[in-house]
């Protein structure tokens, strides 16, 4: 028999058998933040908590008492934190009398990167047609208006859109390891005017003397943290107004997750002036944060794109994903790529005006990509 399990916490889900759903390599989840010590130090942290407007409705899918398949879901008081962006959607329901929230979202809290939303190790289509029917069920339920996935791998957007489920495209930029041997190599496939551009970047960062640390593993030290935590504040308050993540949870991913973080920080003769915040995944390193204390021109470049691309060379992995948007990241060698999220609404109105907005921007965000794709820097026989 197969039965549905809602869990209002991640604490009410075991780690092992939350992380035995996940896709995995000896044990260790392919995609960091996946693993039920990441989802549980946001929560721990009270950085997402229904108090902040995200509560927990994880699905766990079992088969004769046997778990075989685990969405992680929150119902959510608003539209932060997630980087696709629906505001309108709510805005339009509202203006007509209508409510948008409270919704469901699928998703990793603050966290635009490309993972896989239903989770079940055997692959079977049924199984996971059955997280997206628990789902619409639990919407009906919760009187909520919809349910979204975000940043969902291709297979799983199209297995929801053959049970009705709308999907939106769009564009994030991704670098790619071509077994380059160092950094040198990457910039030889560049055309010669943005080679240039970039050596004269990394120069000017780095210029005043400063000097970049990898720090992982048992290298990690609260002092480290709190440095880290002054710049992201500063940065978050000046993006956002109110950073997302609290003090506490960068320490419980160090105590949890520390050999997959790669924490870089600059520093000068005195001090700590800025970090930039890295996971690593099996074949791809994840840029998340940043932040700076003074503003050194092309900093921010160095410490999130290059040091990236450095270290993904030396330890020979295929991907470095550095967040969400950002055109400036094409000159810089990272390439345009497709990132899609499923959206199932219950209003019938809305339905069709929503389906009708998404056709027209799909059709926008292919044609950018071609324009963007014919924009990358590398030489013809390069790209």
């Amino acid at each position: 028999m197969l039965s549905a399990t809602i869990h209002p916490t991640t604490a009410s889900v075991d780690a092992d058998i939350w992380n035995a759903l996940v896709p995995a390599a000896e044990g260790i989840p392919d995609n960091p933040f996946l693993d039920h010590a990441f989802f549980l130090a946001l929560e721990a942290s009270g950085s997402a908590i229904p108090e902040t407007g995200w509560q927990p409705q994880h699905i766990v899918l079992s088969l004769d008492d046997t778990p075989v398949g685990l969405m992680p879901l929150f119902l959510k008081s608003h539209s932060q934190g997630e980087y696709v962006f629906d505001h309108a959607w709510a805005d339009a329901i509202e203006r007509a009398g209508g409510h948008y929230y409270p919704k469901l979202q699928c998703a990793v809290p603050f966290t635009p990167v490309l993972a896989p939303k239903l989770l079940v190790p055997s692959n079977d289509p049924a199984l996971e047609t059955a997280l997206l029917d628990t789902a619409e069920q639990l919407c009906e339920r919760l009187g909520a208006s919809s349910v979204h996935a975000t940043f969902v791998e291709e297979e799983e957007a199209e297995l929801a859109q053959r049970n009705q489920w709308l999907v939106r495209h769009d564009t994030q930029f991704h670098w790619h390891n071509r077994n380059y041997p160092d950094f040198d190599a990457f910039l030889a496939t560049l055309s010669s005017r943005k080679r240039k551009a970039l050596k004269k970047e990394r120069h000017q960062a780095l210029a005043s003397g400063l000097r970049i640390e990898w720090l992982s593993g048992s290298d990690l030290t609260e002092t480290h943290w709190d440095h880290f935590f002054e710049f992201y504040q500063n940065t978050g308050a000046r993006k956002w107004g109110q950073p997302y993540l609290r003090r506490e949870f960068f320490s419980l991913i160090s105590q949890t997750m520390a050999e997959r973080i790669v924490l870089m920080l600059a520093r000068d003769e005195q001090d700590y002036v800025a970090g930039a915040l890295n996971l690593l995944g099996k074949n791809t390193i994840y840029g998340r944060y940043w932040g700076r204390s003074r503003d050194i021109p092309f900093l921010h470049f160095e410490m999130c794109y290059y040091q990236a691309i450095d270290y993904a060379i030396a330890h020979k992995l295929s991907i470095v994903e550095a967040g969400a948007q950002g055109q400036h990241k094409l000159a810089r060698g990272y390439v345009p790529v497709i990132t899609r999220s499923v959206h199932w609404i219950q209003n019938p109105s809305l339905r069709r005006a929503i389906a009708g907005y998404l056709q027209q921007e799909r059709a926008t965000v292919a044609r950018d990509q071609e324009f963007l794709a014919g924009s990358a820097p590398y030489k013809e026989e390069n790209k």
